[in-house]
């Protein structure tokens, strides 16, 4: 049976600091949260990547703040994904290295940069995660792909791009479309994760509607992932700030329905990683703790 890890996504979440409802008033520095989140849970997953390079002062930060056998999953950064990202937010020696053969108009993608520019990008984007990797604390490495990331050729070949590139690291798929995962195409997705050992992201979210993700309950890797994103039909495809897509708190019925499919999980994983993501005020933390006392 392998190791179960619940946490949440972000746990310095502003919403969630503001709510008054988690963290005592004394613990006020990103450090003093952390320390008191680990003595909680067993797993964190970082969202600020996704938007920045993590800083080698973040990531040592993390690594004092944190007990041995705690691990932090990481989500790759945007433009590593296939997201569309403004000049602005490359890094400062990216910009000044490759500023002048860069487009600072508009926003940037992957494929459209100097390829030295993008090789530099993954180099850096790598050696971030080597303090973590190097005490113990580096989950997987999160690859969230747009809504736009079809089951197309190329974009298998681009999830193996993305392993060979931090093949180092253990890495997770999450698909925003359900195509990949409905009767005409799971298997195909699942033998090619398995092949490539990229653990799939299975995902709890509303139903039903064009860009629903069936809530498979599959291990393709070492590591099982779950992330639960709450079932607020009503925004989900809406492109409403987060605290009204993900204001969803879980039912403890609805997560019962979850802890059998995650006991199965561990039985055929290293280690499974269970994520809230539904961040709106204290509710990831508290159905965390739910699934925690669920799973025993």
């Amino acid at each position: 049976m392998g190791r179960i890890l619940v946490g949440i996504s972000s746990w310095h979440d502003q919403a969630l600091i503001a709510s008054g409802r988690f963290y005592p008033p004394e613990a006020k520095t990103t450090e003093a949260r952390l320390e008191f989140y680990a003595r909680r849970f067993l797993v964190a997953e970082v969202d600020s990547s996704y938007h920045r390079m993590p800083g080698r002062a973040d990531v040592a930060l993390w690594v004092e703040a944190t007990p041995p056998g705690f691990v932090f999953d990481v989500k790759a950064y945007s433009l590593l994904t296939g997201h569309p990202t403004p000049f602005g937010a490359l890094p400062r020696v990216i910009r000044a290295e490759f500023g002048e053969a860069i487009p600072k108009e508009g926003n940037l993608y992957i494929n459209k940069l100097p390829p030295e520019a993008a090789d530099a990008l993954w180099a850096m984007f790598a050696r971030s995660l080597e303090p973590l990797a190097e005490a113990g604390k580096l989950g997987v490495v999160l690859f969230q792909y747009p809504p736009w990331f079809h089951v197309r050729k190329e974009n298998f070949d681009y999830m193996a791009h993305c392993r060979e590139r931090l093949a180092q690291y253990r890495l997770a798929v999450e698909f925003r479309t359900g195509g990949w995962l409905n009767d005409e195409n799971a298997a195909r997705t699942l033998e090619f994760l398995r092949q490539h050992e990229l653990a799939l992201v299975c995902v709890d979210e509303p139903q039903g509607l064009k860009s629903s993700v069936p809530p498979l309950a599959e291990v393709t890797a070492a590591t099982g992932f779950v992330r639960f994103h709450g079932r607020n039909s009503e925004n989900w495809e809406t492109r409403e700030a987060s605290d009204t897509k993900f204001k969803y708190l879980y039912s403890d019925e609805e997560l019962k329905e979850w802890a059998p499919k995650i006991r199965r999980m561990a039985e055929r994983a290293e280690e499974v990683h269970v994520i809230f993501k539904n961040k709106f005020e204290d509710y990831p933390v508290r159905n965390a703790l739910q699934m925690i006392e669920l799973l025993g």
